[in-house]
């Protein structure tokens, strides 16, 4: 199993934050509860607010839910081979209070692009990344394309595109994926590629 994340260790002046020794946690039925590993019990209210909780949504795509021999939920992550105690939809909980249901969403700087399309399903979906073949437009498509949807890999350089290809392949090897040339400099190279994505998936 992986090693439990224990929240509340970073500098954020968020009023979720969790005080240090605290870990958040869901039920089966995808309560939230907070245990407190400094004096070991559990309680429904979060210790700072003293709202109570419970994840929105499905579990994110590939993702499946077990219990393990003590009665403890957790989750497992068939795309990247990982197990956790963290349910990966904590990102969006709903506060338990019937007047007012908002959704609250988490991101910060170190928000990942895996976190910000956790529960979204794009099987069917076509999807055109630029510069895919590193950074941000790596990450991206890569995250698309864990999330069921076909991605183009739009790049200039097509041996780096290949590349980038191989190694989403490698993650998960129903992703749909492949590698079209495209340099945005040059004019012809937008229309030869819009021609002959229209042919394609129009």
């Amino acid at each position: 199993m992986a090693a439990l994340r224990y929240a509340g260790l970073d500098d954020t002046d968020s009023e979720d934050e969790l005080p240090p020794g605290w870990e958040e946690r869901t039920t089966k039925d995808g309560w939230v509860y907070y245990a407190n590993h400094t004096e070991e019990k559990t309680q429904w209210e979060h210790p700072k607010t003293g709202k109570r909780k419970r994840v929105a949504g499905d579990l994110p795509y590939g993702w499946e839910q077990e219990t393990d021999e003590n009665g403890q939920v957790f989750f497992v992550d068939h795309i990247n081979k990982r197990t956790t105690y963290l349910d990966p939809r904590l990102a969006f909980t709903v506060d338990d209070n019937p007047t007012k249901p908002t959704t609250r969403q988490r991101y910060d700087g170190s928000t990942t692009a895996m976190e910000i399309l956790q529960g979204r399903d794009f099987t069917g979906k076509v999807v055109v990344v630029t510069g895919a073949n590193s950074g941000i437009g790596f990450e991206t498509a890569k995250s698309f394309a864990l999330h069921g949807a076909h991605v183009i890999l739009a790049c200039r350089n097509m041996a780096r595109a290949s590349e980038a290809v191989s190694h989403i392949l490698e993650e998960w090897h129903k992703a749909k994926v492949e590698a079209v040339t495209l340099d945005l400099a040059l004019l012809r190279s937008v229309q030869h590629f819009a021609e002959a994505f229209k042919a394609k998936n129009v």
